[in-house]
């Protein structure tokens, strides 16, 4: 595993000098030795740009962006779309976190780490780039529910390396209610806060006015709030799923959900 990790090349932007020396040791100890540090996030999607990192990790406030800012920056290139990004953050507000988990993040680690806790996010996030034995029917069908197209981009990556071809896609919870009513899904991914109508007002759709109202349906979501929560498992979800996520958590989740209903 330590081999592994030798090999990947990570781009690293914090603009402390302490906090950049720590990150490096950090990194050292778990065996990654390429990688770039700098400063600010010009300086990163400059090198990202053209050395195509396996792996992007940054602090959330730069001198010249956010993290948030980055990243987006980051999904908008084709170049740099499907690289791998870790936020590094002490920073707890939903609000901030959440605008860079919607912007693709694929991991958030909060402020301290340990070394430890550093080479277990790596290894979830690089779990990206890890087809093997990631397998289901290549002929389900799939309907994703997301306002946000970046993350659309990600769960539906996600998706397809876990096999699964046919996937169709609604921004909200309006466009999914036709979609659910001429056609038939294995399966519904949605997210919880979105426009028109929202993941919970789709679930109650679902379970009690569509023409399959036994279908799976797993909420993804940054949503913090309890009470939320435990509406929509009242309601009849299938499985909740933190934003953001990895294949191992989406192929745990999707195969103790269909055991349960097969």
């Amino acid at each position: 595993m330590r081999h592994f990790l030798n090999s990947l090349f990570v781009v690293l932007i914090e603009p402390s000098s302490s906090q950049k020396k720590i990150v490096i040791q950090q990194l050292e100890e778990v065996g990654i030795t390429q990688f770039e540090a700098v400063d600010t996030g010009q300086e990163a999607l400059a090198i990202i740009d053209t050395e195509q990192p396996d792996l992007v990790i940054s602090a959330m406030f730069l001198d010249d962006m956010t993290g948030s800012e980055l990243v987006n920056d980051m999904r908008d290139n084709p170049v740099t779309r499907d690289t791998p990004f870790m936020l590094i953050s002490s920073e707890t507000s939903f609000a901030v976190l959440d605008s860079v988990k919607q912007a693709g993040a694929s991991a958030v680690l909060p402020k301290p780490f340990s070394a430890h806790e550093l080479k277990r996010a790596i290894l979830m996030i690089m779990d990206w780039e890890n087809p093997d034995a990631l397998e289901l029917n290549q002929q389900m069908q799939v309907l994703l529910v997301d306002d946000s197209k970046m993350a659309r981009r990600m769960i539906s990556r996600t998706l397809e390396k876990l096999g699964i071809g046919e996937i169709t896609e609604a921004e909200n919870g309006r466009e999914a209610v036709p979609l659910l009513q001429s056609q038939h899904f294995d399966l519904v991914v949605t997210d919880y806060n979105m426009p028109e109508m929202d993941g919970h007002e789709l679930l109650k759709f679902i379970r009690q006015m569509s023409n399959q109202p036994d279908v799976p349906v797993m909420m993804v979501t940054t949503e913090g709030d309890e009470s939320k929560l435990q509406a929509i498992q009242h309601e009849g979800v299938s499985a909740i799923m933190d934003k953001p996520f990895q294949v191992q958590e989406v192929r745990s989740m999707m195969e103790s959900v269909f055991s349960e209903t097969g």
